[in-house]
């Protein structure tokens, strides 16, 4: 029975590890804060429709998505089909891949997970979900050592390459050791900074606004309802304030005159 019990929390262990934000060197880094107006901003949302169709739709599924909820940022049908339908002729299918899991395994180590509630599965003690992938997609650098070229501050070990790399350009990873404050023989490797090895097609303030749309998009794509549910929250608010006037007058006018 023990021996039972100490595999489950071994194969806990292990799921906690997969399904967590990995951790860099030093205990994780700090998350950057996603740009929140932008989920606002339609033209942000439907570039960044853009980003995830070219960039993340060619192994990532949004299988819970369908390309005629795109009208709900603004997106005509005509846009949808002309622009960002390649998978499929019929508006209203899924954001679906043609890739086939077991060969994506074989080929990638694992099947590539499905994007459509991305963000909101992310979220942790440092953030909230949009805000880690705003950090990850952020932080990759190139790294010789790994399989695919690629290793990630957010998310060490990664095994997806940077899909955004011509836009980013290379960067190298630049870390100083530090000994332990209270084992000096014992050294950590602290990041500094990055080095730019070969320059995007964009600046560096340029792709991080063209990743904020991204997020923005991935965000909304997790609860297209979200707006309107917020909106339609305020003005439920504002009816039981006016309702809970409305009552209080009329029990006090009700029971003036009971003594």
């Amino acid at each position: 029975m023990k021996k039972f019990i100490a595999s489950l929390l071994v194969a806990a262990s292990a799921c906690l590890a997969v399904l967590s934000p990995a951790q860099a060197n030093t205990g994780g880094i700090a998350w950057d804060k996603f740009p929140e107006q932008k989920l606002t901003d339609t033209t942000a949302l439907q570039r960044g429709a853009k980003l995830f169709v070219n960039y993340c739709l060619n192994c990532h599924s949004a299988a819970y998505m369908r390309y005629n909820r795109l009208r709900d940022i603004g997106l005509t049908e005509e846009q949808i089909k002309s622009n960002l339908m390649f998978a499929t002729d019929k508006v209203g299918d899924t954001m679906a891949v043609s890739i086939d899991p077991r060969q994506a395994k074989d080929w990638l180590g694992a099947a590539p997970p499905d994007l459509t509630v991305i963000a909101r599965s992310r979220a942790g003690a440092n953030g909230t979900g949009a805000d880690y992938l705003y950090t990850y997609l952020r932080t990759y650098y190139r790294d010789e050592t790994k399989a695919t070229g690629w290793n990630n501050l957010a998310f060490p070990l990664v095994a997806m390459p940077h899909v955004l790399w011509e836009l980013q350009g290379e960067r190298r990873a630049v870390f100083e050791e530090v000994s332990d404050p209270h084992d000096h023989e014992k050294k950590t490797h602290v990041f500094k900074n990055f080095e730019q090895i070969k320059p995007g097609q964009l600046s560096a303030q340029d792709y991080d606004s063209a990743v904020g749309d991204l997020v923005a998009y991935l965000q909304w794509m997790g609860e297209p309802a979200q707006g309107y549910r917020t909106k339609l929250g305020v003005w439920v608010l504002l009816f039981l304030g006016l309702f809970t006037v409305i009552a209080w007058r009329l029990n006090a006018a009700f029971w003036k005159d009971v003594k």
